[in-house]
């Protein structure tokens, strides 16, 4: 029985596939994105998600397990200055995945993998004021309405 073993194999070894996931995730790390098939985009997910939940509280134990995963002390120290100050107020989705296709070679799903902060293209940006488009009627009307309000500030000018 398979009871509780989900994960994708990527049909590798357990140990290649640590040291992939290990390599794909320093990768993404040092480049804030990278292009891959969408199951190691969706297992590398998986994988450094804890690592970046794990880096918001800068311990000497949290940097330590980290970097049992990874073992790349650049990796380490980027993940602990730069990323994890910058996804502090984040609960979590730190990464984005998103598809590109296939690739002509194999046909092999492609996507890329993204940190979510790194973006700016994606960042919500504060919405402007919606301007609507005035219609004629709109403008008839006020057309109507001014001549109306001049005779009134002529009466008040005659008055004074």
């Amino acid at each position: 029985m398979r009871h509780n073993k989900k994960f994708n194999h990527l049909g590798r070894t357990a140990s290649h596939r640590s040291a992939m996931l290990a390599n794909m995730a320093i990768s993404l790390i040092m480049h804030k994105r990278i292009t891959t098939t969408l199951a190691k985009a969706k297992a590398l997910k998986k994988y450094v998600e804890p690592l970046i939940t794990r880096s918001k509280e800068d311990t000497t134990n949290s940097r330590r397990v980290v970097f049992r995963y990874l073992q790349n002390k650049f990796a380490v120290t980027e993940l602990f200055k730069e990323i994890s100050t910058k996804v502090a107020d984040r609960p979590g989705g730190y990464t984005r995945v998103i598809k590109l296709g296939t690739r002509q070679g194999d046909a092999a799903e492609m996507a890329f993998i993204e940190l979510v902060d790194y973006n700016e293209n994606m960042a919500k940006a504060p919405k402007a004021a919606k301007k609507t488009r005035r219609s004629r009627k709109t403008t008839a009307t006020k057309e109507a309405a001014a001549p109306e309000a001049t005779a009134e500030k002529v009466e008040e000018a005659t008055a004074e």
